[in-house]
């Protein structure tokens, strides 16, 4: 019986931890309701290429491998919703982080990125 006990404890734990981890991220159905928030700040953080190959209606690019988000948003208000995307999750997820380091306090990604938007048949923007 202890044994079980601290197998499911061990269990939660992790699921906690997970969902820590997951913490911020938006489905396409969320994503897309909270950028109607006429304050919310769109950001497509993959290369400028990728971002002309396809792009949200209304989202600013910053290129995070060229490692000048945080610096690229210094004077914007850190108390208002930032929404970020990449292609898969990876990077946004990767910036949701530096961004939440450098003290901003909606910050959001899209689960899945741009992957999940088109498979969700959301419009994209092709340049």
């Amino acid at each position: 019986m202890k044994h079980l006990i601290l197998t499911m404890a061990a269990l939660l734990t992790g699921s906690a931890i997970h969902a820590q981890e997951d913490a911020g991220s938006l489905d396409v159905k969320a994503f897309r309701q909270a950028m109607k928030d006429k304050h919310a700040l769109v950001i497509d953080v993959r290369t400028a290429s990728e971002f002309r190959e396809g792009h949200i209606e209304g989202a600013a690019n910053i290129d995070w491998e060229a490692g000048t988000l945080a610096q690229d948003l210094s004077g914007i208000d850190k108390e208002g919703p930032v929404l970020l995307y990449c292609g898969s999750g990876k990077r946004s997820g990767q910036a949701k982080e530096v961004l939440r380091k450098a003290g901003f306090k909606q910050v959001h990604d899209l689960a899945g990125g741009l992957e999940a938007w088109e498979q969700d048949l959301q419009p994209v923007i092709r340049q």
